[in-house]
């Protein structure tokens, strides 16, 4: 893909972009309809454990192997602890006490925890106005979902769970890109293995602790096994490999959209499949959140033409000095002088 162009939806990317909204979205459901009969740190232990079966399955059949490199095992005990083991636990038990729409909206706040670990924490970002701008925006509208004025304290500490769930994501997904994702020549899938991986082995453990021996798997019943299924082999392991598709195709830009279609079809399946309420703050609050984050992104930032200029054939095989160079604008573009070169 040309920097700076529009992704080609005939390339490929699209159907795997609407598959990854309709499974992170479909998640929450499955989570409401598991822990109904399974305690929330089985649920989480189970769909981890699912997840990393189908991820070393998917390495197997790419021939992609997991890292050898010890830091990089060392490094991803945070990400797989806190950021995957730990806020599957909180969702589940969030859903205890929430709905499933509740939840799936709580989800999108992700990405207004993570700016501020970003930039201050692990100064992988800058700080702008436009960003605190957001951030506000986005936290003003989780008081709206919250309903603060209205909670009843089951409800409410539910809803903290599913926030401090997000929270653990904000800590994690920075903390990869300044300690693992830029020093490592390790494929995607093979990290997201090892995160999973040491994620399933760290929620069996605290299942173990905290709630004992899981019940028999016969005891469960068709739509925990499918849930448990569902959320493991699709959740962890087939929207993992198609958002790298996503990625490679269309760029991490086009790819961090899937952020706002996920509580769209959350609400959408909550509603519909469980037959869940929808309160007016719900949805306004949602908006606001989401609002919130493309304002932090710069989704509404009006783009610089960028002109890229690089040395012609004939210039870097000629010994002349006023050898001729090629001019390339981005497409929709014009000359603007805050011109790239590139050698």
């Amino acid at each position: 893909m040309i920097p700076g162009s529009a992704p080609d939806v005939r390339s490929g990317w699209l159907p795997g972009f609407l598959a990854n909204a309709v499974i992170w979205g479909s998640s929450f459901i499955f989570i409401k309809i598991a822990v109904e009969r399974l305690h929330p740190t089985w649920v989480a232990a189970g769909r981890l454990s699912t997840g990393a079966l189908a991820l070393i399955v998917i390495l197997i059949v790419t021939k992609t192997r997991l890292p050898t490199e010890r830091r990089v095992w060392l490094h991803m005990l945070l990400p797989g602890v806190l950021g995957t083991a730990v806020p599957f636990a909180l969702f589940a038990y969030g859903e205890e006490r929430v709905s499933s729409i509740v939840a799936g909206i709580w989800n999108a706040t992700t990405a207004l925890w993570v700016l501020p670990f970003a930039v201050l924490v692990y100064r992988t970002e800058k700080y702008t106005t436009r960003a605190a701008a957001g951030l506000a925006l986005g936290f003003a509208g989780v008081l709206v979902v919250l309903g603060f004025w209205q909670a009843q304290p089951s409800s409410l500490v539910g809803q903290l769970m599913c926030g401090a769930a997000a929270l653990c994501y904000g800590v994690s997904i920075p903390y990869l890109k300044r300690f693992v994702t830029g020093s490592t020549k390790a494929p995607g899938v093979s990290l997201a293995a090892v995160q999973v991986i040491i994620a399933s082995v760290a929620s069996t453990v605290a299942a173990l602790v905290l709630s004992g021996p899981p019940p028999a798997p016969s005891t469960w019943g068709w739509e925990v096994i499918g849930s448990i299924l569902a959320l493991g082999v699709f959740g962890s392991g087939i929207a993992f490999a198609l958002n790298m598709r996503v990625i490679q195709v269309a760029g991490a830009s086009v790819s961090a959209l899937v952020t706002y279609l996920v509580p769209v079809v959350a609400v959408l399946l909550g509603i519909v499949v469980l037959g869940e309420s929808l309160t007016w703050n719900l949805p306004v609050g949602a908006a606001i959140v989401l609002l919130g984050v493309a304002v932090a992104q710069g989704l509404f930032r009006r783009k610089r033409p960028v002109i890229t200029i690089q040395p012609s054939w004939d210039a870097v095989h000629s010994s002349s000095s006023s050898a001729d160079q090629v001019l390339t604008t981005r497409p929709g573009s014009s000359p603007a002088a805050s011109a790239r070169s590139h050698p």
